[in-house]
């Protein structure tokens, strides 16, 4: 009972925040590019506790639908139509962009951004090449403006026990990850734009590219070579992945007894899980596993755990020896989600405090790194470049 009344508490809270009980006076201003479903649980929620920040305006192509947003979210600007988007980074009252839209214009839209003055909190993944993610934080650095990916799953106190328990040695020397995301049949339509390689789709972009940054995350290190990847691919649309499996090696991670010159990452990401007996959907498969020469320890859904999820632990004192068994949560503080943790860490950055958690341009950019070379594996090859013109770092 105590459980279901945690759940329901935190759910409350997570739609209804409180607001912040010593607002600034001159709270940072954010813009937010595309009404994207994503953007309330996003950016909208999270902001209304915050006491530093305020969704001043928000743009869409057509001017209903950039209305209707702001009017349900209470935003005081909604720019439409063509050209919305510019208006928008023209706006002299907006200090922070927030990138929400499909991933073949996170780069167009978050160089035109740097470009106007603007700092940038950017959807996941960053880009749709290695490149494309490298230019846009040189041109970040450039301009001395703060760009961040949005991999908000790395700031809830869920992940960091995991990233502790392996980082203890309690497991011994790491020798395997598996990470697995994978959704039932039916959530992303053949007209999702999840769906379209023009716009940088496929499954390892949008739910792979969580496990790519996951498995580098827990190994302490990146990969050094792609062992196997394949792709399962739509009938209709050949060079969009439904579904990848991939194998990484590393060497030189961290481990209790040195370096894990064995681990392995396998990483599985689905769009489309089949119907058990052709009939009945499957639940979501949102885990991370590692396995140790003592241990193991899996985190159940580490994408959302603020609304439920469970660590679970399995270790010996010695190699061989008898199993102890645990399990832990870390819900942390009540009514935050991931995405409440990650917008005080991108704060307490822009504001020249140390966030308890932050990870620099290099991290995206290996990401995308690899990201590039599982599809160049699979023969599908990286997602196609913007062939946008915009601004370009100095440097490049």
């Amino acid at each position: 009972m105590a459980s279901l009344y945690g759940f329901v508490q935190r759910l409350y809270l997570v739609f209804n925040p409180p607001a912040p009980k010593a607002p600034s006076e001159s709270p940072l201003r954010f813009g937010i590019l595309g009404a994207a479903n994503i953007a309330p649980i996003a950016l909208v929620l999270p902001v209304k506790s915050h006491p530093d920040a305020v969704v001043k305006a928000v743009a869409a192509r057509d001017q209903k639908r950039a209305d209707a947003f702001a009017k349900k979210h209470e935003i005081p600007k909604a720019y439409g139509g063509p050209g919305a988007y510019q208006k928008l980074l023209d706006d002299p009252e907006i200090d922070v962009v927030y990138n929400p839209l499909p991933n073949g214009l996170h780069y167009e839209w978050t160089m035109k951004a740097l470009a106007a003055g603007k700092h940038v909190l950017v959807e996941k993944p960053s880009a749709d090449t290695a490149e494309e993610t490298r230019r846009m934080f040189a041109f970040a650095q450039e301009k001395r403006l703060t760009l961040m990916e949005a991999f908000h799953y790395r700031f809830h106190p869920a992940t960091g026990r995991v990233k502790e328990i392996v980082d203890s040695g309690e497991l011994g020397t790491p020798t395997k990850i598996e990470v697995t995301l994978g959704i039932p049949s039916g959530f992303i339509k053949d007209t999702d734009c999840r769906m379209e390689y023009g716009l940088g789709g496929g499954a390892m972009m949008d739910l792979g590219c969580y496990a790519v940054s996951m498995s580098r995350y827990l190994a302490g290190a990146d990969p050094t070579k792609v062992i196997s990847a394949k792709a399962d691919i739509h009938p209709k649309y050949p060079q969009v992945d439904i579904a990848t499996t991939a194998t990484l090696a590393f060497s030189g991670s961290r481990g209790s007894t040195g370096p894990a010159e064995g681990l392995t990452a396998t990483l599985n990401a689905h769009f489309r899980l089949p119907a058990r007996w052709g009939f009945l959907p499957q639940l979501p498969k949102m885990f991370v596993r590692v396995s140790g020469t003592r241990g193991t320890v899996e985190l159940y859904n580490f994408p959302g755990p603020w609304i439920y999820h469970y660590i679970s632990v399995e270790s010996s004192e010695q190699e061989g020896g008898p199993l102890r068994k645990r399990t832990e949560k870390r819900y942390g503080n009540l009514g935050w989600t991931t995405y409440r943790y990650q917008l005080e860490a991108f704060i307490d950055k822009l504001r020249g405090r140390n966030p308890e958690h932050w990870y620099d341009g290099q991290d995206s950019i290996a990401n995308m790194q690899w990201i590039d070379a599982i599809y160049t594996e699979t023969g599908l090859g990286p997602r196609p470049a913007s062939m946008a013109e915009v601004p370009q770092p100095t440097a490049t």
